[in-house]
């Protein structure tokens, strides 16, 4: 079988970066005290991280664009009723399911990252905008930012027990992919050759450039400056 590029070097940093930032979120968040200072740094790069890989969503390589892995829900209802038989459809990129579960990921990540901006614990982290919705929004914030952090260990879990099912049940191999960008071709697999619908790095430059202008703005209360 011949390995084709599926993942480009950014989707990969991305899946690695994010992955990362969240167990820091939760050591952070567990550990407390002088800690919480961290977690308010690592949820502002969480949240570059997300309005990153929804740009690159657009922007980006083949199998990063959304209208290229996410699919309908005929052809999601049908993929499950097959997925534990021997002819599937196999998948190049995202299969239907592992685009459901990408876009679930960014939903309560994203959620998470943004109910930070304001949230309030009383204690040690307040976040910049907290003020401008009030002690009452702020603490309804604060207590689903906090529900919120389950529901990503929940997902986190259904996520890592779909990649071991797919592995070791169906031999289909996608761990190594996301550190090589390359994955072998089978006969038949839906999905193009990333090598034919690449994009430059200059766009990769921008589109980061363009998200770290947006965080520091956010950061920077420039939306509600005087709050």
């Amino acid at each position: 079988m011949k390995a084709v590029r599926v993942w480009d070097v950014p989707i990969r940093l991305f899946h690695w970066l994010l992955v990362l930032s969240i167990i820091g979120l939760f050591t952070t968040g567990k550990v407390g005290g002088n800690w919480m200072q961290w977690h308010e740094r690592i949820g502002y790069f969480v949240l570059g991280l997300i309005l990153f890989r929804v740009i690159w969503g657009v922007v980006g390589s083949y199998h990063a664009r959304f209208v290229n892995f996410v699919r309908g829900p005929k052809t999601i209802l049908s993929y499950m009723k097959t997925v534990t038989k021997k002819d599937a459809a196999h998948y190049l990129g995202h299969n239907p399911m592992g685009a459901l579960s990408v876009l679930g990921i960014l939903l309560v990540v994203g959620f998470q990252a943004v109910s930070g901006l304001f949230a309030d614990d009383d204690i040690m982290l307040r976040g910049p905008y907290a003020a401008a919705v009030g002690g009452d929004w702020s603490g309804l914030i604060t207590k689903l930012h906090k529900w919120n952090s389950d529901l990503i260990l929940i997902l986190a879990g259904i996520h890592v027990a779909a990649i071991l099912y797919y592995v070791l049940v169906k031999k289909d191999t996608l761990i190594k992919p996301m550190f090589t960008g390359k994955k072998p071709r089978i006969d038949g697999q839906i999905g193009a050759d990333m090598s034919e619908n690449t994009r430059p790095y200059w766009v990769f430059i921008i589109v980061l450039l363009l998200v770290a202008a947006l965080v520091y703005l956010v950061v920077g209360r420039i939306f509600l400056p005087s709050v």
